[in-house]
C-alpha cells in the first residue's frame, strides 16, 4: 500500500470516527425524546421507541416555560447578529481603509488580542459592572456577546474587505457618494457572503451560551434555553424522556440554521482565508 493510500485511509477513519462521536449522542437524544417514562427507565439507550411517545415534548414544554425561554433566546440571538454584523462591518471598513495609520493597525492588533482572553477569565468584573450599570438582564447578555464575537468578525471582514479593489471606491467618490453612501450602497453590498458566515457563527454561539446569561441575568424568568434547562434540570428526577425531550427542542433550532447554512459558512470562511 503505497504512502498515499495509507494517508487517504488514515483520512477515512479518522472522519468516521469523528461523525460517531458526533452521530451517536443525537441518535440517544432523539431515541430517548420519544420514548415513554417507563421506556426511558429501561437501561437500554439505544433501543428504538416503541411507541413513539410526545409526552416528553408536552411536559418539558410545561415544565421548563419553553415558550417564554424561546422568545427570549430568540430576540438575544437576533440583536447579537445583527449587532455583530454590523459592528463588525464598520470596524473592519474603518480598520482595512485606514490600514497605514498607525491607531487602525495598532486597534485591529487590540482586537486580535481579545480573541485570546475567554470570558471566564473577566466573568466577575463583567458581572459587577454589569449590575452597576443596570445590565443584570438580557440587555446585559447582548451587549456581551457582540462584544465577545467582534474580535473574530474583525478578522474575518478585514480580510474579505482587503480582497475589494480601492478602485469601486474611488469611483463612487467621483460621482459624488459619501463615505456613508460608499459604505451602504456599495461596500455592505459586497459583504453579503461574509455577513452570512459571521452571522451563522455569532448565532451558534449566542444560542447555546450557557455561562454568560446564567451569570449576568439575576433574574431566573429573564433566563434563555441553556440556562433554563439548568434550573430545571433537578425537577426532570428521572423522567429522561422528558430531559432529553427539552435539549433536544432547545438544539433543534440551532441544528436547523447550520444545516441549511453549512455552505455559507464553508464558503465565507474559505474566501477571507484566501483574499486574505
Amino acid at each position: 500500500m503505497s504512502r498515499q493510500e495509507r494517508s487517504s485511509w488514515s483520512t477515512t477513519i479518522i472522519l468516521l470516527l469523528c461523525t460517531l462521536t458526533v452521530i451517536v449522542p443525537l441518535y440517544v437524544t432523539v431515541s430517548m425524546a420519544f420514548k415513554t417514562t417507563k421506556q426511558s427507565v429501561d437501561g437500554n439507550a439505544f433501543s428504538l421507541p416503541a411507541p413513539f411517545s410526545l409526552d416528553g415534548f408536552r411536559e418539558a414544554w410545561t415544565l421548563t416555560g419553553f415558550p417564554k425561554a424561546f422568545l427570549i433566546t430568540t430576540g438575544v440571538t437576533a440583536a447579537t447578529v445583527i449587532g455583530t454584523i454590523l459592528l463588525g462591518a464598520f470596524a473592519s471598513y474603518a480598520i482595512s481603509r485606514n490600514w497605514n495609520h498607525r491607531l487602525f493597525r495598532w486597534s485591529f492588533y487590540y482586537l486580535l488580542a481579545a480573541m485570546f482572553i475567554p470570558f471566564p477569565v473577566l466573568a466577575l468584573p463583567q458581572i459587577r459592572l454589569t449590575g452597576l450599570a443596570g445590565l443584570d438582564n438580557p440587555g446585559g447578555v447582548i451587549l456581551l456577546h457582540i462584544m465577545f464575537q467582534l474580535s473574530f468578525s474583525v478578522l474575518l471582514f478585514t480580510a474579505f474587505l482587503r480582497s475589494i479593489p480601492a478602485e469601486l471606491e474611488e469611483s463612487a467618490r467621483i460621482d459624488g457618494a459619501s463615505t456613508w453612501q460608499t459604505f451602504w450602497q456599495l461596500i455592505f453590498p459586497l459583504l453579503a457572503p461574509m455577513s452570512a458566515t459571521v452571522g451563522i457563527f455569532a448565532f451558534l454561539a449566542s444560542w447555546n451560551d450557557f455561562m454568560m446569561p446564567s451569570l449576568i441575568t439575576s433574574d431566573p424568568s429573564l433566563q434563555t434555553l441553556p440556562v433554563v434547562q439548568s434550573i430545571f434540570q433537578t425537577q426532570f428526577s428521572n423522567n429522561y424522556n422528558v430531559a432529553f425531550a427539552s435539549y433536544l427542542m432547545a438544539m433543534a433550532p440551532a441544528i436547523i440554521v447550520y444545516l441549511f447554512t453549512q455552505r455559507w459558512v464553508m464558503e465565507g470562511v474559505t474566501q477571507g482565508a484566501v483574499k486574505g
